[in-house]
């Protein structure tokens, strides 16, 4: 068994080994590359005297050398973290670490640039320690196995990214050499981040020889762990910290590359290694041969690009799909459980609708008519300039939030898991995908793309619901990992948009940040109508969501024809996304945080929670639109960021307070 075992791992090393050379031997031959004589003759002497062997030298091979360091890094770190949870969906980017770095590496260009080049490597590792310690504090260390952690990364990683966003957007003179960065790019013109990096992954090789027993010791649990000397608390601390410098120092060097530490643990496995040093040295392996191979892709894309395509970029396209595919029965039976509504009311009360008219009425007239100007706040109530600046804005801001809340209220009742919506489902994703896509390949205006491709970019994700779905019962699991795919699709895409520089970077941008800047009035009223039309639509067949969200088998017996129900009421979710989409931009949050607000305040019905909810959607992109224009004035903020901070940071809140009743 010992001899047998031993020639499986012989052979295993052995072939991941050789596709490794000849990966490298290849890599050394893309493009105008010296023959294998002259290379071999450079490697040994470093004498350039033509232009293709400096390239070879001083371009080629450090990439070379970058791209097998941070593949190694990132494959390493993703074993170790799948191994100390036991969570086979963990990585460096679902655990939140990544946006983490980021957000504080955009901290520190706009203000502290002085800084740079000594101190980033430090602010990532802070940035990236900070948010993973966030995350495990909400999931709980009952969480750290299965979904509430997924979930929580999830959050951090929407709320920091809202939050670098608004940073970038209101200091983008400071932050333009972020967007190459944030893409994943491996391109180099010399050696210097090479000899920088290497140094700081001394880190590698403490972590072979301290991780071992205690991730060899947690296979027995918390109790069988510490019952044999391990002390689990100060431990993770210590790997933790180990394991997140390295990647930090990683990201600093070429930017984020996702996916790669997500892939390679799970590859090692599915290939037998099982002992836990056997997964940190082959995840570690495993991981330099995937982002070089990844690497050549991108090379061998951007021959047929106008732009260079970042690794980064590479990896997402590649990495997001395998995602949904080892997702597949990967958690645990308990994740396959709705998540527990908030507490709150059990019955609407009657003065409720009331107020809620009123208070809308008031949030109205103050987004139309009270703003902030150079000479102190002012009501402009006879003005028509006023007016025909702000109506289109403020009507697009209540249109998209009461759009936003009815798709969450019927997605979270169709598929009965209070955790859908249009963002965290990925259909809001799929129409920003689609739309995207298409400008970055046409040249065309984001803004004038239209209506038709994002509905079919949200009904693509709804039919990829639909195939993935019905074989999970719709599980959170399945729910929440469709949504953490996409949306690393989506930023892929939008890093590399911001790496190219064009004239658009900025529209993009503020249109993904769900502006209502400029809103075409026409465009308006358009949305006005499809969004009334679908309300109603939606109010009418409350006794479907009724009956749907009670059970199938409740359904079936009285007498609703279940698949034509779900396929419709989904349709009408990716028309709301679609329109909404086209015309401001994706919305988070207000899908998930509306229809949770309309159930604690007791609309546990459909159609209260319906009326509740698109209520209280409404007022929270039309305050969202106030804040972002009057908060930092004259500057203004889109309205979908100021959502995306105001609902993040209540889902983070309430996944906090999950974990506290679970404890």
């Amino acid at each position: 068994m010992i001899n047998h075992n031993a020639a499986s791992l012989a052979r295993r090393y052995g072939l991941a080994s050789i596709g490794l050379l000849l990966s490298i031997l290849l890599y050394l031959q893309l493009g105008e590359a010296p023959t294998l004589a002259k290379q071999f003759s450079l490697l040994t002497y470093g004498q350039a005297d033509e232009f293709v062997e400096v390239l070879f030298l001083h371009v080629t091979l450090p990439r070379l050398c970058l791209a097998l360091m941070v593949g190694a890094v990132l494959g390493l770190v993703g074993s170790l973290l799948q191994q100390l949870t036991q969570n086979r969906l963990l990585s460096p980017m679902t655990l939140g670490a990544s946006s983490g770095a980021w957000l504080a590496l955009v901290c520190l260009s706009v203000w502290l640039p002085s800084a740079i080049g000594n101190y980033d490597h430090w602010f990532a590792t802070a940035g990236a320690m900070l948010a993973t310690a966030l995350v495990i504090v909400i999931a709980g260390r009952q969480g750290l196995g299965g979904l509430p952690i997924i979930l929580s990364g999830l959050a951090i990683n929407l709320l920091l990214g809202a939050i670098a966003t608004a940073i970038v957007m209101t200091h983008d003179q400071y932050a333009k050499n972020l967007f190459i960065w944030g893409a994943g790019d491996l391109s180099q013109t010399d050696w210097s981040w090479v000899h920088w990096l290497l140094p700081k992954l001394w880190v590698v090789p403490a972590l072979f020889i301290l991780a071992p027993r205690p991730l060899t010791l947690l296979r027995l649990g918390e109790q069988g762990a510490a019952a044999r000397g391990l002390s689990l608390l100060p431990t993770m601390i210590i790997l933790l910290s180990l394991g997140i410098w390295a990647l930090a120092c990683a990201i600093t060097a070429v930017g984020v590359i996702g996916f790669i530490g997500l892939l390679a643990p799970n590859i090692v496995r599915s290939l037998g290694a099982r002992s836990a040093s056997d997964q940190l040295a082959f995840s570690a392996l495993l991981g330099a041969l995937l982002l070089l191979l990844t690497d050549m892709l991108a090379l061998l894309a951007s021959n047929y690009s106008a732009n260079m395509i970042p690794s980064g970029t590479a990896a997402a396209l590649i990495g997001a799909p395998a995602l949904i595919w080892f997702s597949r029965g990967k958690l645990g039976a308990k994740d396959q459980q709705s998540l527990e509504l908030p507490k709150g009311a059990n019955t609407l009360s009657k003065s409720l609708p009331y107020w809620l008219g009123l208070l809308l009425l008031v949030m109205l007239f103050v987004a139309l008519f009270v703003a902030p100007s150079l000479h102190g706040w002012q009501l402009k109530l006879n003005n028509p300039i006023t007016w025909e600046l702000r109506w289109p804005r403020v009507f697009a801001a209540l249109a998209g939030g009461a759009a936003m809340a009815i798709a969450g209220v019927i997605l979270q009742r169709l598929i009965r898991n209070p955790l859908a919506s249009p963002d965290i489902l990925g259909m809001s994703a799929g129409a920003t995908f689609a739309l995207v896509l298409t400008t970055l390949f046409t040249g065309a205006s984001i803004f004038e793309v239209g209506s038709l491709v994002a509905f079919l970019g949200s009904s693509a994700v709804l039919a990829l619901l639909l195939i993935l779905g019905r074989k999970h019962q719709f599980a959170p699991s399945m729910v929440v990992l469709i949504g953490i795919a996409l949306a690393a699709l989506i930023d892929a895409l939008v890093a590399f948009a911001m790496a190219k520089g064009s004239d658009e970077v900025y529209s993009i941008l503020g249109w993904l940040s769900g502006t209502t800047y400029r809103v075409e009035p026409a465009k308006v009223v358009l949305l006005l109508v499809v969004v009334t039309l679908l309300a109603s639509i939606s109010l009418a067949l409350n006794r479907w969501l009724t009956l749907i969200s009670a059970g199938d088998d409740i359904a079936l017996a009285r007498g609703l024809n279940i698949n034509k129900a779900r396929l419709i009421l989904l349709l009408v979710v990716a028309l709301l996304c679609a329109v909404v989409t086209a015309v401001i931009g994706p919305l988070a949050f207000v899908g998930l945080l509306a229809p949770h607000m309309a159930v604690m305040l007791g609309a546990r019905k459909a159609a209260p929670q319906l009326l509740v909810a698109c209520a209280l959607g409404a007022l929270l992109m039309l305050l969202s639109d106030w804040l972002g224009r009057v908060m930092l004035f004259p500057m203004q903020m889109p309205a979908g960021t100021i959502a995306s901070v105001l609902g993040g940071s209540y889902f983070v809140l309430m996944l906090v307070r999950g974990s506290k009743q679970g404890r």
